[in-house]
């Protein structure tokens, strides 16, 4: 069976109504990065990140997967799918999907500030201040914000290696280390680019790209793979 490894960015969540940075001038919801999403930030206003955070929380109960996300699910019936989004919500979960990778932590879960290693998934939205681990520390969303290492990015990177089939979705390949992923296919493995814009793929030669936007771009691109796979 061959195996199409998907890079998903934010595009794809934002078709469900789930904001993203690039949506007001690099605000979101009308908060600097600098603000909710770094080491800095927790350090310096930890109410503020976690009043950020469950405000995520409680507008992902209020979406949907939307097409994009369930073109994906269809994927899986004729090919092994292996999905690395750069996105921290559990849409993809939530339609089917079987195989996940998250760069960038999962929205729904929060970690010990004194062990990393140590996560639990939330049983609801809310996160508290005085919320501890089993050795007594104070949780943290479970979330790799801007400075930090991506802990999963090796893996991505040996997935990306061995893709038969490279589709890429919902993000301007701007963030790193995610963006890079796209140089480490084989050579002559296809790649696909789904993006409603004008793509510059100058450095990007055996991309074959898709003007659309990830609902549209993916439902056609998974259709035209799964009739191909019948020949």
């Amino acid at each position: 069976m061959q195996k199409i490894v998907v890079l998903s960015g934010a595009g794809i969540s934002a078709e469900s109504g789930i904001s993203t940075f690039r949506d007001n001038n690099g605000l979101w919801e009308n908060h600097k990065i600098e603000e909710v999403a770094t080491p800095e930030a927790w350090e310096m206003n930890r109410e503020l990140v976690i009043k950020f955070y469950n405000l995520r929380r409680k507008q992902l109960l209020e979406v949907d997967p939307n097409p994009a996300h369930m073109a994906l699910v269809k994927l899986e019936e004729k090919f092994d799918v292996q999905i690395i989004t750069q996105n921290i919500d559990n849409l993809h979960e939530r339609a089917g999907s079987s195989n996940i990778l998250h760069l960038h932590g999962e929205l729904n879960k929060v970690r010990s500030t004194l062990d990393p290693g140590l996560v639990y998934t939330m049983k609801d939205w809310e996160l508290k201040i005085g919320d501890t681990c089993e050795k007594g520390s104070q949780l943290r969303p479970h979330i790799v914000w801007f400075g930090e290492e991506v802990p999963n990015i090796s893996i991505a990177v040996d997935m990306v290696k061995k893709a038969d089939c490279l589709i890429v979705v919902g993000t301007s390949l701007n963030v790193y280390p995610a963006a890079g992923l796209i140089h480490e296919v084989r050579q002559d493995i296809p790649i696909f680019l789904i993006d409603p814009g004008n793509v510059d793929s100058g450095f990007l030669k055996e991309v074959k790209i898709i003007q659309a936007n990830a609902g549209e771009g993916l439902t056609r691109l998974v259709n035209e793979l799964l009739e191909n796979n019948k020949k």
